[in-house]
């Protein structure tokens, strides 16, 4: 379970991300990892708590220029994005995953 209460969220070791407009790869170690169809999937502006459709090609631009990205693993997408209680209740998986060198 992820718990970062400091908000220093942990990066995820053997893990890696291809942020791409069409295609996102998140890679794990061994045989985990998971391919999205990037211009199909939704992403979510959560800067007020709600969540509201973004741009797919911001978002690869925020994760190459950040050099990764934070991401999570729930069992359902809350109606509003509360990262402190995401961050803190043990009840996301995940972490910061580097992009791909």
């Amino acid at each position: 379970m992820l718990t970062a209460p400091d908000g220093a969220v942990p990066l995820c070791e053997g893990w890696s991300i291809v942020p791409r407009l069409t295609l996102c790869v998140v890679d794990g170690p061994e045989e985990h990892g998971l391919v999205v169809p990037a211009l199909a999937a939704p992403v979510l502006d959560g800067t007020d708590g709600r969540a509201v459709s973004g741009d797919m090609t911001d978002w690869c631009a925020d994760a190459e220029h950040a050099g990764g990205a934070v991401v999570l693993s729930l069992e359902q997408l809350p109606e509003v994005l509360d990262w402190s209680f995401l961050l803190s209740s043990g009840i996301a998986r995940g972490g910061f995953i580097p992009t791909l060198a």
